[in-house]
Parts: structure tokens; sequence; C-alpha cells
């Protein structure tokens, strides 16, 4: 599977690791930035990742930022992104599990290396549940594309 991450300036210490993590665990990982500590903004890298995973060019992303929300309201605003921002083991899991999101988002301030490796590999490890699951993300899918016609 190919996964890219990004980060903004805050996040770029957990990026690398998590860059590792992917890899080790199997899979092809791509970094789309930031390289760099000084100050950048945080919905140029989110919109990177969302795009590509949008376009199917990725299967998942992984964004980290300050607390790992803007990031990921900002990848939410791209068709068929369902990104979510998790701080724990259960988030990570319950965010594939019942919503198959496929961009995790990550608080780069409040989460731990150790706790932000194994969220990564409980998320790229769980899969989707589906089955009532699935009629739900359908919906949020039907919402979606309905907000994008526009009003009838």
């Amino acid at each position: 599977m190919k996964i890219a991450v990004a980060s903004d300036h805050r996040g770029v210490a957990i990026k690398e690791k998590i860059l590792a993590t992917i890899v080790a665990i199997g899979h092809e990982s791509i970094d789309m930035g930031t390289d760099t500590t000084d100050s950048v903004d945080y919905p140029d890298f989110a919109a990177k990742v969302a795009q590509a995973v949008s376009l199917n060019q990725i299967e998942r992303g992984i964004l980290i930022c300050g607390t790992g929300m803007g990031m990921c309201i900002a990848a939410n605003k791209f068709p068929g992104v369902r990104a979510a921002s998790c701080h724990d083991d259960l988030t990570a899991e319950m965010s594939r599990r019942h919503n198959n999101a496929n961009i995790l988002c990550l608080s780069a301030d409040l989460l731990g290396d150790r706790l932000v490796n194994r969220m990564v590999e409980i998320w790229l490890k769980t899969e989707f549940e589906g089955g009532r699951h699935a009629r739900r993300v359908d919906k949020i899918a039907k919402i979606e594309e309905e907000h994008q016609r526009g009003p009838g």
C-alpha cells in the first residue's frame, strides 16, 4: 500500500519516525513535506496528501500538525477523503473499522513517539468492517456528492 505523509513545521520530527514505521510494516511511504522547522502553512501540506487520496493516486495518508485538527479540517475539503483526527489507539482503530478513514491526522504536540508509532501501526492494519458502517459511509459520500452538485 502507498501511504503519503506530510506535516507542518511542528510535526517534522514525528513525520520522520512515521515514515520509518510505514516502511518497517511493509508499505511504501511517500514524504510530501515539509522538511523544515521554519513556519509553514499546514493547509498547503494537507492539500497535497488529500488531493492524492481524492484522485486515488495513493491509498491512504497521514498528516501531522500541532493538534492534528487543522490538517483534518483542510483534508476533509477534498471529495472522497475521510480524514480523522485521532488521539489514542481506540480512535485510530475505530476510524478505520467503522468510518473507513483514509487519512489519519495526528498531534505533534500531544502524542509521544511510541504512541504515534503504535497508532499508525493499528490504523494501517485495521480493516473496514463494512456492514451497517458501509451504509453510513455511503450516506456521507451522497451528502458530499449533493453538496458538490449544488441545489437542484
